[in-house]
């Protein structure tokens, strides 16, 4: 055991002896890099561009070459860390960040990393922020051998990069079981649960070949789709929009069950089953079902649609009430639309548990990486 002493900062605890505490801009400099218009990045470009999330893709000159790293300043995900080798275009939402003498570049991306920048971002501004300021005043530790940094790297950059490798593979799995998942809903919707059967071609690409019993009808026979609104009070009533989880509250509400389907935006291919009180706002219609239309195998063929024949690509991709009105859907009998609805709820649960299970993998691989990297780069677990 090393004999250990009391950094001075909340968040590092005890160091090493023998180790430092600095403000960051010792370790580093830290420039914000230039801004670029969205039709001057395009995939024709030969140098990458980094923003505030990472690669945002192409551009035909470069404003950086060498070892560096880059900070995202600004975005949803500012704070995250890429380290870069080559020539590169760095926008103003990306911090060039470069050692200085005291630190290697591999311990440096570590250091910063374990400082966990997410946490001195602003909100205060229409989009999260970090000020180049701010970071290169934090205090950090490092220790003060460049062969002891080194060391550290060599030993982070072994362990990351066994435990990137099982995160490849759980998230790869969890894809493969979210097309497992819509492929089982796909195949129950449109050729039913009864196995072999004579078939007949619905007339419909998406759909293909039906039971030769089932009927083809326009989706204005089955439903009533109606607009939201914006709500007008408060209260506790979720309000949900295109593609997403609730994202608020109000006082109105409408009485469920009801499918709500995107009008506008880059998930409105997501529908959601919505039980009890809810409202919704115009970015997304919401469904109820006809008689002899069950409205739960509305939501699954929901899942189905092949939005690409319907989507008007503007600014946002969006679907009309038209769009959706006069799409051909398969129309078993309601007897059938109900057995295939139990039979897509009990394997889509089963999935789901496998997928729920892998996530949570995900989430203490994650962990573990973020407490591993934080525990070497303060000096609380030796290598």
């Amino acid at each position: 055991m090393r004999k250990m002493k009391d950094s001075g900062i909340e968040w590092i605890g005890e160091i090493p002896e023998g180790w430092e505490v600095a403000p960051v801009k010792r370790l580093c400099t830290m420039q914000a890099g230039k801004n670029l218009t969205s039709e001057q990045i395009a995939p024709e470009g030969i140098y990458p561009v980094y923003g505030g999330n990472g690669i945002r893709g192409f551009f035909s000159d470069y404003n950086c070459d060498g070892q560096f790293l880059t900070v995202g300043r600004q975005g949803a995900l500012c704070g995250n860390v890429h380290k870069i080798n080559g020539k590169v275009w760095a926008t103003e939402h990306a911090v060039i960040t470069t050692p200085s003498s005291y630190t290697t570049l591999d311990f440096l991306y570590y250091l910063l990393i374990g400082m966990d920048l997410n946490q001195y971002v602003s909100s205060t501004a229409a989009q999260p922020g970090l000020a180049v300021g701010t970071l290169l005043n934090l205090k950090t530790c490092y220790p003060c051998s460049t062969l002891e940094q080194t060391q550290i790297s060599n030993y982070l950059n072994a362990k990351c990069s066994e435990i990137d490798v099982m995160l490849t593979k759980t998230r790869a799995s969890i894809e493969e079981y979210k097309n497992l998942k819509q492929t089982v809903i796909t195949q129950a919707v449109t050729k039913g649960v009864r196995g072999e059967r004579e078939m007949k071609d619905s007339g419909v690409e998406w759909i293909g070949e039906i039971p030769a019993a089932w009927d083809v009808a326009k989706a204005k026979y089955c439903v009533t789709i109606t607009h939201g609104s914006d709500p007008k009070t408060e209260g506790s009533i979720p309000v949900y929009g295109s593609g997403a989880e609730s994202f608020k509250t109000c006082g109105e509400y409408k009485e469920g069950p009801t499918v709500l389907i995107g009008r506008k935006g880059a998930t409105l291919h997501i529908p959601h089953y919505i039980e009890g009180k809810y409202w919704n706002v115009d970015t997304a219609f919401d469904v109820k079902a006809k008689n002899n239309f069950s409205l739960p195998y509305y939501y699954y063929l929901a899942t189905s649609f092949d939005y690409k024949f319907y989507i008007a690509q503007t600014t946002l991709p969006g679907m009309t009430q038209s769009n959706y009105y006069n799409m051909f859907l398969p129309f078993p009998t309601f007897p059938e639309q109900e057995e295939i609805v139990n039979y897509l709820d009990a394997k889509c649960a089963e999935i789901d548990k496998l997928i729920a299970k892998k996530e949570q993998l995900v989430k203490e691989l994650e962990s573990y990486k973020k407490s591993l990297i934080y525990e070497v780069v303060t000096g609380k677990r030796e290598v």
